[in-house]
């Protein structure tokens, strides 16, 4: 987050995500902590997102709900990451406050070739936006599968479509040039 607070002009109106951890979410005084942390970093609270990764069981909801409510009410954003690849997805989308859903590119790859995977991916995509979150497609490589996703309801975007992996040297000019 230090490095983020010294980013210019140009980039400073990005996101962050941060990944947290079911250890994490479930570690006493935890909350406290993290905005500790991000306050002495200098990066406003506004901007960040932590993601929750759905493989990681979270083994107490109503604890890692009021953890992730604290830190919703402290202005951060709060994300389901991998959505799909468990077998809580439908528990988490229940019982946690969340801003957006992050939908695993194991279920994207293949709707472009997969009337079943197409339907799945719909699916996802419905119940999220009528539960008022925001929906992530990750893994998106192709220009079908974008038309899909966003015939399909789904309005952000990760993956090699539109950039590797990069540093931030590189993500300033990309900012830049849009």
């Amino acid at each position: 987050l230090a490095r983020a607070v010294a980013w210019p002009a140009a980039l400073g109106t990005l996101r962050v995500s941060l990944n947290l951890t079911a250890a994490d979410i479930s570690r006493p005084g935890f909350a406290a902590l993290f905005l500790a942390r991000v306050d002495a970093s200098g990066f406003p609270r506004g901007r960040l997102t932590v993601e929750i990764t759905e493989t990681g069981l979270i083994e107490d909801l109503a604890v890692a709900s009021a953890l992730l409510a604290e830190l919703r009410g402290a202005g951060c954003r709060v994300a389901i990451d991998d959505f799909g690849t468990g077998y809580s997805s439908l528990a988490y989308l229940k019982s946690l406050p969340l801003d957006y859903v992050k939908i695993d590119k194991s279920l994207v790859r293949d709707i472009d070739g997969s009337a079943r995977d197409r339907v799945v991916v719909a699916g996802a995509i419905t119940m999220a936006r009528s539960l008022g979150l925001a929906v992530i497609a990750e893994g998106v490589e192709t220009p079908s599968q974008l038309e899909l996703l966003t015939a399909g309801g789904c309005g952000l975007y990760q993956g090699f479509l539109f950039s590797e992996p990069v540093d931030e040297a590189v993500l300033l000019d990309l900012v830049e040039r849009e």
